[in-house]
């Protein structure tokens, strides 16, 4: 690793995150100041106010500028979303059991100051005022997770990076100018566009001032180094943000730059995560290629400043409560890339920056950004054999996705061919089309589909607090069939599926009302010629998906019903019933909870019996969500349709949690099986059995994203023919028409030493769900559960 990477690397590492008050305090000082504005101009102009008067800072070795907080790895404060757990869990940040911050007692003390003016002002408290009871009541049961949307801006989303770089942020305030002149005023379709463009002309001002600081402080920096080999790299520092401030970029250092403060500004309008790069090897390629053709830039000098770029991407943080932690542990921020894949004419997209970009992920070694691989039919050999190397060393990365499934998938909802072969992952597994997408093309909503499967064996009763929830559903002890089970479950999908849209779209009216974003609505398309913001219906695509939570213990549960109760009757539907709600732990139970885990096959074992009652089951969700639609609807863009996910990331644990005992045998409280992975310890045939009983789950209809997580073991990944064999494994989940595939290098052995010796493992990298995260920074819950999934060998 080059030093200059160790140096910013180790001071990123030996960092315990802070909790930066800067934003929190100018933004309450503007929005008491600008009151009088519409929303979206108000939010536009404080956002102006923060980037104009937060603190900056350029670090001794950095090439690239842009911070949003005063330190690295600093998390800022957004009240306009949720100010109370702030209050709530202050004295606790530093003493979590994973991501940890810290915070200085001065600022503990502004911010009891500040922070109660926020009262009935949020939108938590406007978003949970406007649910229905039902919805509300909910929270006590726990099968939807809906707050997590209201609790932090909405991020999962991919800006148009070939507009920005084609523009800059010049010709983007010359396109607003222009666009303001042409307003006709006495039309009213003109003066509804107004104020969203009046806010687009604010916040490129606030662009200009924040971009201008940087130059400023280059300049103030290289003053102090004359004749130093840092002062000729401030001293193109502040050139490269002088260009910025007054044309589109023209080489590859400006290119990044420009991209980076995008990136920096979008994550200080809004505390959304998974604000992803998109394809950024096929738009930042040109400007490498010409530099390097017309000897502007050496190969060197050009991974310098693709490796300072992916520091500063990990530099980004984001402050969760504790309860939302819980359910994304490791400080993600799921800042994708996306790498490889098709050309429009369908020719395959790895070039020289690809390959790149992939070194570069195998010298800096940190879980961000999130970089994931397109495979194709035509990816090359030589590629994808080089990401197996990297995947063999244990970073959880790269990952992979299949066009196969998902190119398809997009045109089945309705994308035209030209954008759904241009798609592009997004933040865990999800995808979209770059810069053409609305808000969350998966996001934060959770639906718990083994607590659902739990009320309806109990008759539609709450098993905890003995709640009628449902009528109309026969308890397990009063069945004699499995489709009263099967018809059951339908039922309770149905009434779940229309709360999460009811809440999901009550939020949504909430957002609209209290936090649009116009910078990021004006870098995505069409928002600047509609003249309508995003929540408005100013983007060429709009659909939305929720995650489902537990398919394979679902599946699972179902069929060792089926089987062992009503096929082979080795069971008594009452004597079933009896353990589960004592937790197996009185007479029998035990024999019946081996019986289910023993004598029942399950899914991810290539048995066609149980994956497909798993297929059935899942399909009474993906099947109908579509039939909802968005606020957008009939406003203009395409789609306006809610789809379905499984990218669960930690939620697998907190939904477990709150389950009692399942007939998969599974006990009270442990987790449920994450994504489409089966479920630990169920796996008996193999990795190819895996992928055959993935692949016959309706993974078209998933749109927005699959989750696969699986382990192998390191000594069965070792020489060029076991590499091979991965790959040819690689290709065929793509022929199988799975979605996604990560994988986890790592032995038990040395995870367990890194529970013994954290100080010893300060960089070792799992990967968690659709993001890798530092193995010691997570709590020992999280740490077992990744132990204990199933490892395999090749």
């Amino acid at each position: 690793m080059r030093e200059r990477f160790k140096r910013i690397r180790s001071d990123l590492l030996d960092r315990v995150p802070e909790i930066c008050v800067d934003r929190c305090l100018l933004l309450t000082e503007a929005y008491q100041k600008y009151e009088k504005y519409p929303i979206v101009e108000k939010r536009a102009k404080a956002l102006a106010d923060v980037l104009s008067g937060m603190q900056i800072y350029i670090g001794d070795d950095e090439l690239l500028v842009g911070n949003q907080a005063r330190v690295p790895r600093a998390a800022p404060l957004f009240p306009e979303y949720d100010y109370e757990f702030v209050l709530s869990e202050m004295e606790d940040f530093e003493h979590r059991t994973s991501d940890r911050f810290i915070i200085k007692e001065e600022d503990k003390e502004k911010l009891r100051q500040v922070l109660p003016w926020w009262k009935d002002k949020t939108l938590k408290a406007r978003a949970t005022a406007m649910q229905p009871e039902a919805v509300l009541e909910d929270i006590k049961i726990g099968v939807l997770g809906w707050q997590g949307n209201i609790t932090s801006g909405e991020g999962h989303i991919v800006p148009d990076y070939e507009m920005i770089l084609e523009y800059g942020f010049s010709g983007l305030y010359s396109r607003v100018k222009t666009l303001i002149g042409n307003l006709v005023l006495t039309e009213p379709k003109d003066l509804e566009k107004f104020t969203f463009y009046r806010a687009c002309e604010s916040i490129l001002k606030g662009c200009f001032d924040f971009i201008e600081r940087y130059r400023d402080l280059a300049i103030e920096q290289q003053k102090r180094c004359v004749g130093s080999v840092r002062s000729s790299e401030l001293k193109a520092i502040s050139k490269r943000c002088d260009a910025l401030l007054h044309r589109p970029p023209k080489s590859f250092a400006e290119a990044l730059q420009c991209v980076w403060f995008v990136q920096v500004i979008l994550h200080i309008e809004s505390n959304g995560h998974s604000l992803s790069f998109g394809r950024f090897d096929q738009y930042l390629y040109p400007f490498y290629k010409k530099d390097i053709e017309n000897n502007i830039l050496t190969q060197t000098e050009a991974e310098e400043l693709l490796g300072c770029f992916y520091l500063k991407v990990f530099g980004n943080n984001k402050l969760r409560s504790w309860k939302t932690t819980q359910t994304q542990l490791g400080y993600p921020t799921y800042q994708n890339i996306c790498l490889g894949g098709q050309k429009s004419d369908g020719s395959d997209a790895v070039n020289a920056l690809s390959w790149m970009c992939l070194d570069m992920l195998e010298e800096i070694r940190l879980p961000e950004p999130n970089i994931y691989i397109r495979i194709h039919e035509g990816t090359p050999d030589d590629f994808l054999n080089h990401a197996v190397k990297i995947v063999k060393k244990g970073l959880g990365m790269p990952s992979f996705v299949n066009d196969q499934v998902i190119i398809p998938s997009l045109l089945h909802r309705g994308v035209l061919p030209e954008d759904a072969i241009n798609y592009s992952t997004m933040g865990c597994t999800e995808v979209q089309v770059p810069g053409k997408w609305g808000y969350r093309a998966n996001g934060k909503s959770k639906i718990n589909l083994l607590r659902i499967l739990e009320i309806v064996l109990d008759g539609g009763v709450d098993r905890k607090s003995g709640q009628k929830i449902m009528d109309g559903l026969t308890p397990l002890e009063e069945c004699t069939t499995i489709e009263q089970i099967k018809n059951g479950y339908q039922k309770a999908i149905e009434h779940y599926m229309k709360l999460h849209v009811i809440a999901d779209n009550i939020n949504e009216m909430a957002m609209n009302a209290l936090v649009p974003d116009a910078f990021c609505s004006l870098i995505v398309q069409d928002c600047l010629n509609r003249g309508k913001s995003i929540k408005e219906g100013g983007t060429i695509y709009d659909m939305i998906s929720g995650t489902l939570v537990g398919i394979p213990n679902v599946g699972n549960a179902v069929y060792a019903i089926q089987k062992l109760v009503f096929e082979e009757k080795r069971i008594t539907p009452q004597a079933l019933s009896h353990a589960l709600k004592t937790n197996f732990e009185e007479e029998g139970g035990e024999f019946i909870r081996t019986l289910l885990i023993n004598g029942a096959e399950k899914y991810g074992n290539d048995v066609d019996a149980v994956d497909e009652i798993t297929k059935e089951l899942s399909d009474y969700y993906v099947t109908e969500i579509s039939k909802y639609k968005t606020l957008r609807d009939g406003k203009g863009p395409i789609g306006c349709c809610y789809t379905s996910s499984t990218v669960t990331i930690t939620a697998n644990i907190p939904c477990g949690a709150s389950v009692g005992a399942t007939p998969d045998g599974r006990k009270a409280g442990e987790p449920t099986a994450e994504g489409v992975s089966p479920s630990r310890n169920t796996l008996k045939n193999g990795l190819t059995a895996i992928f055959q009983s993935v692949g016959k789950l309706s993974n078209e209809l998933f749109t927005g994203g699959q989750l696969l997580n699986i382990r192998i073991n390191p000594a069965t990944l070792q020489t060029p023919e076991e590499e091979a064999k991965f790959a040819a494994v690689l290709r065929a989940s793509g022929d199988l028409k799975c979605w996604h595939s990560q994988y986890n290098v790592l032995s038990n052995e040395t995870l367990r030493d890194a529970q013994k010796h954290p100080e010893n493992y300060a960089d070792l990298m799992v990967r968690v769900a659709g993001y890798s995260a530092l193995f010691t920074t997570l709590n020992s819950e999280l740490q077992e559960d990744i132990i204990a999934r199933t490892q395999f060998e090749l």
